[in-house]
């Protein structure tokens, strides 16, 4: 088979593991006017978009490398080194539960191969640890935990394992790839999430894994039908850096070769070097703009993750007990992941005793309530709302302040310079503007400007460019009695399902 073959071949493969509501074909030389309707077309599956609406998740990076001041291990570190003193799964999912995050993926097993289940399929794993006298599964305690509090849970499987001696015989690993993933799946409930990273070194015999793909995404969508299977797969993007920022414009609506597992693969890291925790910065990339749809032969729905963590490594490091992030440093992420058209998925490594560190909760505290007394009072409720135009029966009056995410406002569709405007019976303040998009009839906006009313004269305080799920505006304090966005650039007619502003505490 040729290069071309192969290429179109997984493709194939990776548009029947997405619905065909996510997934738009483009016909060969089809006109610029058709790549746009395709691109409004496509929209979140429904398990996009309750994965959409969790926003704010944490990961938790556990296993050998906690106990070898490592981050990544070649595999050949001793099971019997695992044996925290006083794990305790409860008290990691109530910190997420008490941070606002919804809800947990746990790295069952990384790159070094030890798996934190009683695995069929190695001995590498907890029970040659002395940790629960060798009958511990981390696992079932953290879905435990996760089910009595209400946190919902997710997988991290590493595909590169470095201490499984069938490694580099494709189909032999595969097979036990595919059986750790039943293990999972099977056994321990509801999964909202599946995580794989595009890390891949060579096996002991020197020969490179391929990866059937194609079959663990079947398998999971026949085990978990609800699960969207993230980063190396169909459902959920990689922002492109592990920096905590996102990108203007965030689309979310992307032509199909954004899907290319060789290109994910490709910028992930493949080696522990002196470097590999140096942030990329992604947040000039532009994936879904106009320009970029031309010769496309599908589009997709691929929404972006945002993921980094809340210390320099993501594994515990007691020497970096005093660097954890700043209170101010994770607002700012808050605002370039969730604030961006993407989710959160931030990183909380507990340490040897298998406790979160009491720095990592005292930030998440005041994090989560910095987040809240922001976002408590949108003062759009006191306004009186009026747009230029109403699509019928979508008016902005109420709708776009009720707090529902079916009711939307639209613009009507012959409306070229759509308006929403926000009027107060006495001076009011505010620094940020949130803005939801109906993504469930697609993306659709591509520019927007927020300005207020003073001295007789129209004054512009922000502007964005896509909004997507959710966007969030920062700004100087400004204080109006008159306010308004603008629709400068558009797709098809403006939907907007929530607006607010509010003033930072």
């Amino acid at each position: 088979m040729n290069k071309k073959s192969i290429i179109l071949s997984c493709l194939l493969a990776f548009c029947l593991a997405l619905s065909a509501q996510n997934y738009v074909a483009v016909s060969p030389g089809a006109s610029d006017e058709d790549i746009l309707k395709a691109a409004l077309a496509v929209r979140p599956s429904e398990r996009q978009m309750n994965w959409q609406e969790m926003e704010y998740y944490g990961f938790i990076h556990f296993g050998i490398n906690t106990f070898t001041g490592q981050e990544w291990s070649d595999g050949t570190n001793p099971p019997e080194l695992f044996n925290p003193t006083a794990l305790d799964a409860e008290q990691w999912v109530k910190t997420f539960k008490a941070a606002g995050m919804k809800g947990m993926i746990l790295t069952a097993k990384h790159h070094d191969g030890f798996c934190l289940w009683p695995t069929k399929t190695t001995s590498y794993s907890v029970q040659k640890s002395p940790w629960r006298n060798g009958q511990g599964d981390l696992v079932r305690e953290v879905a435990d935990a996760c089910r009595r509090h209400g946190l919902k849970m997710g997988i991290y499987l590493s595909p590169w394992d470095r201490n499984h001696p069938t490694y580099g015989d494709s189909p032999a690993y595969n097979q036990i790839f595919r059986d750790q993933l039943t293990e999972l799946l099977t056994n321990y409930g509801e999964m909202f999430e599946v995580w794989f990273d595009g890390a891949n070194g060579e096996g002991p015999n020197g020969k490179v894994q391929q990866y059937d793909f194609e079959s663990f995404y079947t398998l999971i969508r026949r085990l978990q039908p609800k699960a969207v299977i993230a980063i190396m797969g169909p459902d959920v993007r990689w922002v492109g850096n592990e920096a905590g920022r996102g990108r203007d414009p965030e689309w979310s609506a992307l032509p199909v070769g954004a899907a290319s597992r060789r290109t994910i693969a490709e910028n992930s890291q493949q080696n522990v070097t002196e470097n590999m925790f140096v942030p990329k910065d992604a947040r000039g990339a532009d994936l879904g703009s106009r320009h970029l749809l031309k010769d496309t032969e599908a589009m997709i729905w691929y929404p972006s993750e945002v993921d980094t963590s809340i210390r320099p490594g993501w594994f515990y490091h007691a020497n970096q007990d005093d660097k954890v992030k700043s209170v101010d440093k994770l607002e700012d992420i808050y605002y370039t992941s969730i604030g961006m058209n993407s989710t959160l998925l931030l990183n909380i490594p507990p340490d040897q005793r298998g406790l979160i560190h009491d720095n990592d909760i005292k930030h998440l505290l005041e994090l989560r309530k910095r987040i809240d007394n922001t976002f408590a009072n949108n003062i759009l409720k006191s306004a009186k709302i009026k747009a230029k135009s109403n699509g019928r029966k979508y008016s902005a009056n109420r709708n776009i302040t009720d707090a529902d995410k079916l009711s939307f406002w639209r613009a009507a569709t012959t409306d070229k310079d759509p308006v929403i405007e926000f009027s107060f019976c006495k001076p009011t303040s505010c620094d940020r503007l949130l803005l939801q998009e109906n993504i469930r009839n697609g993306q659709r906006i591509e520019n927007f400007i927020f300005e207020v009313y003073n001295n007789g004269q129209w004054k512009k305080v922000a502007e964005g460019k896509t909004v997507g799920y959710k966007r969030i505006l920062r700004f100087e304090k400004t204080t109006f009695s008159k306010a308004r966005i603008r629709f400068t650039g558009f797709r098809a007619a403006p939907e907007i399902i929530e607006a607010g502003l509010y003033l930072s505490k």
